[in-house]
């Protein structure tokens, strides 16, 4: 298996160096760090959604008040 140029023996040395760097602490920290925040970036793709539907399809009783 290669990753860009890459066997499996680089990236375990590559993988080991990291958690000497980081400690797995502040390696654990860091991926639930990551997760929160591509967790509330789908959230507020989908939140941009429903605010565009609710724009394109306009209020029928909005329309009532104005004629009357």
């Amino acid at each position: 298996m290669r990753i860009a140029g890459l066997g499996v023996p680089e990236l375990l040395i590559i993988l080991a160096v990291v958690v000497l760097l980081f400690g797995v602490g502040r390696l654990s920290k860091i991926g639930s760090e990551l997760g929160r925040g591509i967790r509330e970036f789908r959230t507020g793709l989908k939140g941009d959604e429903e605010v565009s539907e609710a724009v394109s399809q306009p209020d029928p009783s909005a329309n009532k008040e104005s004629t009357e």
